[in-house]
């Protein structure tokens, strides 16, 4: 639909051909972000607006529809406010619209956002577990009555108020359990799949013109070719080939095949470097100290960096521990993901970044990749959480893999003396060594907390009850503790790691 009579520069939007997710055809509006001629045939690099980066692509000129051209608006001379000199200089509307999107964007993909505190065990905040009461009937106090999450405090600061009222009888309620890793309910805003729309990135601090774009087309990584979905900071050089080859046990980048299978007869290693501390079948677990192992951290992170757009590192790899999960076979251990995180974490991080590789995706691997990192939290005698903000696929998997977690706590309580079951948050979060915060937000998110004759009670539906255990069922790939040989670190007493 191109009209060559007409110059499509940088900045240009545009409705732009491409498939949907059911392979049909649609014209979302696009922005050219760049322009390259390749023997004198043109093709544009564009972002669809409102949706994810991973999905920004080369076009041809076929698929641009010319006739919806919009021109990008001239820089204007900044307007004065009451346009008197020396006054503040009033911001142009799009900006005002970029920041209300960023704030929007922001409120959707951070799990940072404070959730209200609910009575911890030092509060009388023990809470009876129902067990199947989908169409239990019990009286709702009137709003008098109601005591709001207000006036409980944790720790002297004063939760956000938010009223909890019980499903009504008879009504069904969305299965919240029976989610696999990538999937989710979307009773909260939570997508019910793996968003379309929407950025990653927490601040646009380093969003150029340059890091908008990808900047590798293919990656070979030992029997898998991956598409990138992001920028990479790899060597300006490697840019311009089609196909950038990875050692798939060392991580070290090179630019031809021939350079690959020179590099292979000389590389060691069939395996990450660092100790082996989990292994059960086919998978292991590899933990490397990002100052010890410096090369192959870097090219992790620049790997990572790929499919990563929100955070990542890439040079300053020292204070940082990698786990590194693998399939083994004949020809050696082969890297399916990785998770990072601090030696030392003042705000109790137990992951920085955590990635499955494409190849490997809706699997399984990434909830065993979390199971893991809170396995080594329960060694450590720690609750953890996930640094924040998370991506979307990060978001959908840790709220899968919370709520199967709890569900699965409350679920194998037993009845004493004919009363109801009885647990606290606190003990929950020992138990699973999940941040209170988290667990707290989980029963909200599951809609399971109702304030009962004066007590805080969990109702369990019978419809989360089955959704949980068809996604138990489906959840073949555990964590066994038995299998995990690992010795906790004291990284204050050290120098520097």
């Amino acid at each position: 639909m191109a009209d060559h009579s007409v110059e499509i520069t940088e900045g240009c939007r545009l409705p732009v051909l491409r498939k949907n997710q059911v392979n049909e055809d649609e014209w979302p509006l696009a922005e050219i972000l760049s322009v390259k001629d390749i023997q004198g045939k043109k093709l544009y690099y564009v972002h669809y607006i409102d949706f994810n980066k991973r999905l920004d692509e080369w076009v041809t000129p076929d698929r641009l529809d010319i006739k919806k051209l919009q021109f990008p608006k001239k820089e204007a001379k900044t307007p004065m406010k009451d346009g008197l000199p020396g006054s503040r200089p009033s911001s142009p509307e799009r900006d005002v619209k970029r920041k209300a999107d960023s704030v929007s964007l922001a409120t959707q993909v951070t799990a940072a956002t404070p959730v209200p505190s609910l009575p911890s065990s030092t509060e009388a905040s023990q809470a009876s577990v129902y067990p199947a009461m989908r169409d239990s009937s019990f009286s709702i106090k009137s709003r008098d009555e109601h005591e709001p999450l207000t006036s409980l405090t944790t720790n002297g600061t004063t939760s956000i108020q938010r009223h909890l009222i019980p499903p009504q009888p008879g009504r069904k309620r969305k299965s919240c359990g029976g989610t696999d890793e990538d999937s989710q309910d979307s009773s909260d805003g939570i997508p019910s799949a793996p968003r379309m729309t929407g950025s990653l990135v927490s601040d646009r601090s380093h969003d150029d013109i340059v890091t908008r774009m990808k900047n590798i087309d293919c990656i070979e990584l030992g029997r898998h070719r991956l598409k990138p979905w992001y920028f990479s900071p790899y060597p300006q050089e490697l840019t311009s080939l089609l196909i950038l080859y990875l050692c798939e046990f060392c991580l070290k980048y090179l630019k031809s095949l021939k350079c690959l299978q020179r590099h292979l007869t000389k590389c060691n290693l069939r395996h990450p470097p660092g100790n082996e501390i989990y292994r059960k079948g086919t998978i292991s677990f590899f933990e490397i100290d990002g100052r010890k192992n410096k090369a192959y951290s870097q090219n992790l992170c620049l790997l990572a960096k790929c499919f990563l757009d929100h955070k990542t590192l890439y040079y300053d790899t020292d204070p940082f521990l990698f786990y590194v999960m693998t399939e083994y076979d004949s020809k050696g251990f082969h890297i399916v993901g990785y998770f990072s995180k601090e030696k030392e974490s003042t705000e109790d991080y137990n992951v920085a970044c955590i990635l499955t590789l494409p190849p490997y995706q809706r699997r399984g691997y990434g909830k065993l990749l979390i199971e893991f990192s809170y396995e080594l939290s329960k060694v450590e005698g720690k609750t953890g959480t996930p640094e924040k903000p998370l991506s979307d696929l990060g978001l959908l998997s840790y709220r899968s893999y919370w709520s199967q977690t709890i569900l699965e706590i409350l679920m194998d309580l037993k009845s004493e003396n004919g009363e109801r079951p009885q647990i606290t948050i606190n003990e929950i979060s020992e138990i699973t060594s999940v941040k209170k915060e988290d667990v707290i937000s989980t029963l909200q998110y599951l809609n399971l907390i109702n304030y009962y004759k004066g007590q805080y009670i969990l109702t369990l539906s019978e419809d989360i009850v089955e959704g949980h255990e068809r996604a138990m069922q489906k959840r073949h790939l555990r964590i066994d503790p038995k299998c995990l040989h690992f010795t906790p670190k004291d990284w204050s007493k050290r120098g520097k790691w």
